[in-house]
């Protein structure tokens, strides 16, 4: 076996602790031992179906407790996982269903596994051809043994961001599970008998799929799971089970915090203790300095230390990790000279009482880079570049992805001495901290400076009326002399001439004033128009395509 499902195996034999689903209304605890008892069933159902060693398997599925015995079945078949997007309420099925199609002929899926609440693409599917298979059937199954599986099998084969049109997924491998499972859990000092992990994340994402599934399914960390819905129907769901269980670990991107700092703000005193919580992950997207310290002031009144605010780096294809910093450490400021950033791409560290206020930038530092991953930074031409240069951050290690699955085949992902191009600009402090900038492909050249989209959106947000984390800077005439920028933010008050003008006369305001360059363009849309991911993220290029 892998050693990743050896040791998977292994805590189902010997650990008490689970995965606790379906709050808010019906609160549901299995432990591994009975998850993987499910699994074995479920294995042998898949094994009936046909699926084997080496076969690709799509899951569609919305409720934890389904997902999780169902892949561990599916691994236990020695396949591999791919989690496909899910439709919503707004989605074109029919369109949904031929960009799935798309998908499972990419990876040349053996069939779907299908669960609640997706049913009714079942239909949809069958008339294309592919072969479903329905969680509610698959217990039925006979108990089964694992098939042997090998460190270089392919475990889950994950969808990049907005993978629709033209799609790719990140192959990952066992090894690679097993290594950033590891450099996870001992960079935080997990316990296993202590800690609980909390968490909405969708699990077809990779940090709720990795971080908060395979993860504690791999070593026996006790996880509390409710879908991305349920927070967002009321995201002081996320504190109250935190309150109640005791958690200590949970994540999210930057928007969720901020939509937790304004619901705390509004909670009763003393109806939460948010004491126990040691890490808070900010990732996935932006973070931002004045939602994290929003977030402290808020949480306080609840016990939330601030020192478990805690910035971190990953993508899918290092697995997860990048970088997170040690315990206790919370929020580490890089306090650097925006100018000098801008215009040479250097971070200079300033002392803020020294500087005009707008030419300092407030810069999160993410940690510093997990066990067996190196780091570096370079130039157009992949030279290395000195600490606190700014350039393009690469990548090198055993839980690096060694490539896409993409339609025209398989695209190598490292070159030829393993080095992956994250496509991310930043930086590293002398002390080993990472630093990203933004994305190479966002950044907006304008008079011989580097703009950051992420500085004119946190200036756009600031304004009254924008929704908080909706504000997109899109660049404009890209690769030209003189390039510009639009900004794209969504407003309640869309529909109101005379607050539209204001928000567009506060935004333009607002960017020149902290970030030097005017918009050529403002809009405000209504909630929910702006481009996301799968995950939630704002998506610049798609919002450029929006505007035409």
């Amino acid at each position: 076996m892998s050693r990743f499902t050896d040791e998977m195996y292994a805590t189902a034999r010997t650990s008490t602790r689970g995965l606790v689903t379906g709050e808010p209304t019906a609160p549901l605890r299995r432990d591994w031992g009975e998850i993987h008892r499910i699994a074995r069933r479920m294995a042998g159902a898949l094994a009936a179906a046909g699926v084997g060693h080496g076969d690709a398997i799509g899951v569609l599925a919305g409720l934890p407790f389904d997902i999780a015995p169902a892949c561990q079945a599916i691994w236990m078949r020695g396949a591999s996982i791919t989690m496909l997007h899910q439709p919503t309420p707004r989605t074109d099925l029919l369109v949904w269903a031929r960009d799935t199609e798309t998908v499972l002929h990419m990876i040349q899926a053996r069939a779907v596994v299908l669960g609640t609440p997706f049913e009714a693409a079942e239909q949809v599917l069958r008339e294309r051809g592919i072969t479903v298979v329905r969680v509610d059937r698959l217990a039925e199954g006979a108990d089964t043994d694992p098939l042997p599986t090998a460190e270089s099998d392919i475990a889950l084969q994950q969808l990049t961001s907005g993978s629709t049109g033209s799609p790719k997924a990140v192959r990952i491998t066992h090894a690679n599970f097993h290594v950033n499972a590891h450099a996870m859990f001992d960079r935080v000092k997990f316990q296993t008998a202590d800690d609980v992990m909390v968490s909405w994340l969708p699990l077809f994402h990779d940090m709720g799929m990795v971080g908060f599934l395979s993860v504690p399914m791999q070593f026996g960390a006790e996880v509390v799971c409710v879908t991305p819905l349920e927070f967002l129907t009321r995201p002081l769901l996320w504190a109250e089970l935190i309150h109640k269980y005791r958690g200590t670990v949970t994540a999210a991107p930057n928007f969720a915090y901020s939509l937790l700092a304004r619901r705390l703000e509004q909670a009763e005193q003393g109806s939460l203790d948010l004491s126990c919580v040691r890490y808070m992950w900010n990732g996935a997207e932006p973070v931002d300095p004045d939602t994290m310290d929003r977030l402290a002031v808020a949480g306080a009144r609840f016990g939330l230390g601030p020192a478990a605010l805690t910035p971190v780096y990953g993508m899918a294809e290092t697995t997860l990790a990048v970088s997170i910093p040690d315990p206790g450490h919370g929020q580490v400021l890089d306090l650097v000279d925006g100018e000098l950033l801008e215009a040479l791409g250097k971070a200079v560290p300033v002392q803020i009482e020294h500087q005009h206020q707008g030419t300092v930038r407030r810069l999160p530092t993410l940690g510093y880079l997990v066990d067996n991953l190196e780091g570096r930074v370079v130039d157009a031409e992949r030279g290395p570049l000195p600490v606190r240069t700014v350039g393009v951050i690469e990548l090198r290690g055993p839980a690096v992805t060694s490539g896409y699955v993409t339609v025209d085949g398989f695209r190598a992902a490292q070159d030829a001495d393993g080095w992956l191009d994250t496509g991310d600009i930043g930086y590293f402090t002398e002390e080993g901290l990472i630093v990203v900038c933004g994305r190479i492909k966002d950044v907006i050249i304008m008079g011989g400076r580097n703009i950051y989209p992420t500085d004119i959106e946190r200036a756009a947000q600031r304004v009254a009326g924008v929704r908080p984390g909706n504000a997109v800077a899109v660049r404009l005439d890209a690769g030209q002399k003189r390039e510009s920028f639009a900004v794209v933010v969504e407003s309640n008050d869309h529909q109101d001439p005379v607050a539209v003008r204001r928000i567009e006369h506060d935004i333009v305001h607002t960017v020149f004033a902290e970030v030097g360059v005017r918009p050529r363009t403002v809009a405000v849309l209504g909630p929910g128009a702006l481009p996301k991911t799968s995950s939630g993220k704002l998506r610049r290029a798609a919002t450029a395509v929006h505007l035409g």
